[in-house]
């Protein structure tokens, strides 16, 4: 990311810590654009019950949900979802986390962002050479994993449907999400 990128994003959320954002909102910038967006109690239950099964495993240091992380492109900030941090991850000297340390992102979409999560996000994660990107959607009831970044480009598995686990054992998370507890929208 050139310096004058990395400037104008830090400005950017600059003013935005300074703007009254309702509560209950999220807050990222994609490709220099600002999304609000309100957290739904279904997209928040989601959210919940993938981190609490990350945790379950990993230390709480290393899962981290609605952290502004910087992404590779034009003003990418990020506020994840869920993030699993690599192990022996350390803040730069910012005192953020960095991109190069994320092993594992899941996004639920919201209406109102989901272009974003298919799109620009999914992009600027398999840039950053994220290991693996879950996108959860509850409007369709299907979870889609996506793995092995290569040339900026992710390798898509099968759907899986809500109920049905999300095997996730072969690769950096190590483990079978169970998603018999997340609903439609």
């Amino acid at each position: 990311m050139a310096e004058s990128d990395e400037l104008s994003l830090d400005m950017m959320f600059d003013w935005l810590e300074r703007m009254p954002v309702p509560e209950g909102y999220k807050v990222e910038i994609v490709e220099g654009a600002i999304y609000m967006s309100p957290q739904r109690d279904n997209h928040w239950d989601i959210i919940a019950n993938v981190y609490d099964q990350l945790r379950a495993k990993y230390p709480r240091r290393q899962v981290k949900s609605d952290v502004r992380i910087d992404f590779p492109g034009h003003l990418n900030g990020f506020a994840a979802d869920v993030v699993l941090l690599k192990e022996g991850a350390e803040k730069n000297a910012k005192g953020r986390w960095t991109y190069q340390d994320v092993a594992f992102v899941a996004e639920v979409i919201s209406k109102d962002t989901a272009r974003n999560d298919y799109g620009p996000k999914k992009d600027a994660y398999a840039a950053a050479g994220v290991p693996v990107l879950l996108i959860v959607d509850p409007y369709t009831g299907l979870c889609h994993v996506y793995t092995d970044p290569r040339d900026g480009a992710y390798r898509l598995e099968p759907a899986v449907k809500f109920g049905d686990p999300v095997d996730l054992a072969g690769t950096v998370v190590g483990l079978v999400l169970d998603t018999g507890e997340f609903t439609h929208e």
